[in-house]
């Protein structure tokens, strides 16, 4: 799609000089790179683990992400990198509910097998392991057994690891300085949360049709 649309606002619209603001997922780098060949300027964003590499190779550090905006150049390309306190607690809050639920199970299991001593140790601690990856919680939260009893282990170094990014996200550009600040390029990929909306509201409103029956 993407391509597709640079190429009808370059050949068919003679636009120059367009600015492009896409997800994570819509500029990639192909799309970026077919943006350059036009001329054309873009606003993106980077992946966890794009974000995870440019960390270990010293492009910018953990202690630039505050709530207050931070920017980075590097090669041609400029990062504009923020940490969301508000994300950050949503995210701190929704791993501790995946804790409570495998906890509950738990429970649920040493229960029945404190009434039930024939029971299979190994078949209930299956079970839970199955929650665990399915919650994808398998990197900071272990099982382990002990005679009938089964026990949940956190790895805490694990865990500040998993949360080390909360509320973090960095904004990707190449346009210059001078034509759009820090600010400004934040805010106009912020601005994609409208047209998000806004393809809601055609697909879930406008475009819905009812089943029309024929008698």
């Amino acid at each position: 799609t993407v391509p597709e649309q640079i190429r009808i606002l370059a050949e068919s619209c003679g636009a120059e000089g367009t600015k492009l603001v896409g997800d994570r997922g819509m500029l990639k780098q192909a799309q970026i790179d077919l943006l350059n060949h036009e001329q054309f300027h873009y606003i993106t964003a980077i992946t966890k683990p794009q974000i995870e590499k440019l960390l270990r190779e010293g492009v910018f550090q953990m202690g630039l992400f505050e709530e207050k905006l931070a920017e980075v150049a590097h090669d041609g390309v400029r990062y504009i990198l923020r940490r969301n306190p508000e994300r950050a607690r949503e995210l701190a809050s929704g791993r501790e509910a995946k804790l409570a639920k495998v906890r509950a199970l738990l429970n649920q299991k040493n229960l029945y097998l404190a009434g039930h001593p024939r029971a299979n140790v190994t078949v209930a601690g299956r079970d839970i392991r199955e929650k665990i990856e399915q919650l994808k919680i398998e990197d900071w939260v272990k099982l382990e057994s002990r005679e009938s009893i089964l026990e949940l282990v956190i790895d805490d170094v694990a865990l500040k690891e998993a949360a080390k990014l909360d509320g973090c996200y960095v904004i990707k550009t190449a346009l210059p300085a001078e034509m759009a600040s820090a600010q400004t390029v934040h805010e106009r990929y912020k601005d994609l949360a409208q047209v998000e909306r806004a393809f809601r509201t055609f697909k879930n409103g406008h475009l819905e049709v009812q089943p029309t029956f024929v008698r």
